[in-house]
C-alpha cells in the first residue's frame, strides 16, 4: 500500500476555519455535535460521524474535498475520505 497523495498534498494546508465557533450546518439548524472536523481545502467546519448530522462527511460527498483534520484542541490527525487513510499533522 503506497502513500496517500491527498494526505501528502495537504501536509501544510491550514485554511482559515469558516465557522470557528462550531459546525456550520449545526449552527444554522440549531443542532448539536460531538466532535468537529475542518476541511483542509476550504476551511469548512463540520461535525464528525458520531454526531447526528455527520456534516464533515456530507461536505466531502457534496464537494469532493478529500482531506479533513480534527478541529479538537490537542488533536493533530488528518483523514482522507478517498483512500480511507489516517495521517498526522506536521503543524
Amino acid at each position: 500500500m503506497g502513500d496517500c497523495e491527498h494526505l501528502i498534498v495537504t501536509t501544510t494546508a491550514d485554511p482559515k476555519p469558516l465557522t470557528p465557533e462550531g459546525c456550520q450546518e449545526c449552527l444554522e439548524r440549531g443542532t448539536r455535535w460531538v466532535h468537529l472536523r475542518k476541511c483542509l481545502e476550504c476551511g469548512h467546519i463540520g461535525c464528525c460521524d458520531s454526531s447526528p448530522g455527520k456534516h464533515a462527511t456530507e461536505h466531502y460527498k457534496e464537494t469532493g474535498h478529500p482531506v479533513i483534520r480534527s478541529f479538537e484542541p490537542g488533536e493533530g490527525w488528518r483523514w482522507c475520505f478517498v483512500d480511507e487513510r489516517l495521517g498526522q499533522d506536521l503543524f
